[in-house]
């Protein structure tokens, strides 16, 4: 019986879906046809913590090239056409994320805190057929900071609260994330954090009190256990 765990927060990308190598091959796509470089390890490394905006902006600095507002919006839809195909033609949901998904919404609510764009995430839970399991969707855009900021996690958490009617306690409410830049966000908004190891190894999310393999690897047992203990401040 779940007695401590109150809410989950899921990040997208990485998480839920396998996306991460598909928005990888979009902007390498995008920006090749601009003369720009983005290679898996710099990818990984440096950028995937941002939305599709914030990336393209702190790569134009570091490659020293000049962006203006159109050329990024440009850049920005001619991505999201290219993932969009991709996602058509492959079946993205890790394995496990479903069975889990439903699995935890028949005890809590659930909401997503992502920096994707949000007709990609309903495109992609819609056909998986759990649009309908999630409480509220945070994506990109929503908030005027993206992650590492906490401002995502805030809003989800603030509507999570609002809209499931209860007096929700984010220490007793889990952001399960893959990235240190999305732990960062959700321990900033006071959530209890979980990491996966999908995009990352486990000594690179140091901010996650439980690591895990993936979401075939979670119980809700071991959430509420997290959330049974008193945490850091």
């Amino acid at each position: 019986m779940i007695s401590s765990l109150q809410a989950i927060v899921f990040d997208f990308d990485g998480v839920i879906a396998d996306s991460e190598p598909l928005h990888l091959r979009a902007f390498q796509q995008i920006l090749a046809e601009e003369r720009i470089e983005l290679g898996a390890t710099d990818y990984y490394a440096r950028y995937l913590g941002y939305d599709d905006v914030g990336l393209l902006q702190a790569l134009a600095i570091d490659r020293g090239v000049t962006m203006t507002d159109r050329q990024l919006t440009d850049l920005v839809a001619r991505k999201g056409v290219r993932l969009r195909q991709m996602l058509h033609d492959d079946h993205v949901l890790f394995p496990g994320a479903v069975e889990f998904i439903r699995c935890a919404a028949a005890e809590v609510p659930l909401a997503i805190a992502s920096g994707a764009l949000k007709p990609e995430i309903l495109g992609i839970i819609g056909a998986a057929g759990i649009n309908e399991l999630f409480t509220t969707i945070v994506a990109a855009g929503d908030t005027p900071q993206s992650k590492p900021s906490p401002a995502p996690y805030r809003l989800a958490f603030e509507q999570l609260r609002a809209k499931s009617g209860r007096d929700l306690d984010p220490r007793r409410c889990v952001a399960i994330e893959d990235s240190r830049w999305g732990l960062e966000s959700a321990q900033g908004a006071g959530l209890r954090c979980v990491g996966v190891t999908n995009s990352y190894p486990a000594d690179e999310l140091p901010q996650a009190e439980l690591v895990v393999s993936g979401l075939q690897a979670l119980t809700l047992a071991a959430l509420d256990r997290l959330c049974a203990t008193a945490g850091h401040a």
